[in-house]
């Protein structure tokens, strides 16, 4: 990883990371407003995002109104109200605290799925992305592209099957009861868009996704770790807590 592009903070905890990440995305986003009218930003959900939004929802001046969201990723089959759903994960966390201008939710239960990603690629290519807040799944995933992921499709959003370690993550952080709960198929933000952003800030604390993150941040770019992309990007932050670092030191390549 080039030390010259990236900023990885390392947090003494889970809940620190997550507010140094939503003061670097706040930090973003003011800038962001005082050039252009609007700022266009994705939202990550996940276990790991709650303390980010738990500190980004406090930030000051921010004119939310003037801030559209776009969602990154969806399950296809859930009800919008279920507790797993990550509809119902951002009207909670985000939409519910700050009164953002608009935010573009995916309908995982559209009848047309194409015509669903059609819809959100003409949302998406009404201006360019300001900034995207995501996250590492432990099975080295970027939004719900798992491994290996497509990091050459030009369309907007994908339709993709989940494979089981990402399926076991959502069982593991207690959205669902067991495997066969879990959806086998999503909606995500292709890996083209989500590097389309201007800027990422990337929060990825929690010993759980300790090899996924030396994966991503010291390892070779490979559609087999997708989240690695983000080496790639000019301007990428990544919030991790000691636990999820604790093998970045002995990587000597990062």
């Amino acid at each position: 990883m080039n030390p010259e592009i990236a900023l990885v903070s390392i947090a003494s905890d889970a809940r620190s990371a997550g507010a140094q990440a939503a003061r670097h995305a706040a930090a973003k986003i003011r800038h962001c407003l005082e050039r252009q009218d609007v700022c266009r930003v994705v939202f990550a959900t996940g276990s790991s995002q709650l303390a980010f939004y738990e500190s980004l929802c406090r930030e000051r001046d921010i004119a939310w109104n003037r801030v559209v969201g776009f969602h990154l990723d969806e399950y296809l089959g859930l009800e919008p109200s279920h507790a797993a759903s990550f509809q119902t994960y951002l009207r909670r966390q985000l939409t519910a605290r700050v009164p953002l201008g608009a935010f573009h939710f995916i309908n995982g239960q559209a009848a047309d799925l194409h015509n669903e990603c059609q819809r959100l690629a003409h949302c998406l290519r009404e201006a360019s992305l300001d900034l995207a807040c995501v996250g590492i799944g432990e099975n080295g995933h970027l939004a719900f592209n798992d491994p290996p992921a497509d990091f050459e499709s030009h369309r907007p959003y994908l339709v993709v099957d989940l494979d089981e370690a990402c399926r076991r993550q959502q069982v593991g952080e207690g959205w669902f009861a067991e495997l066969s709960d879990v959806p086998r198929r999503a909606i995500t933000m292709s890996i083209r868009s989500i590097m389309s952003a201007r800027s990422i800030v990337c929060t990825a604390p929690e010993s759980r996704k300790a090899a996924a993150v030396a994966a991503a941040l010291c390892g070779p770019v490979t559609p087999f770790v997708p989240a690695s992309i983000l080496q790639t990007h000019a301007d990428v932050a990544f919030f991790l807590d000691r636990e999820s670092a604790q093998m970045l030191a002995s990587r000597h390549e990062c």
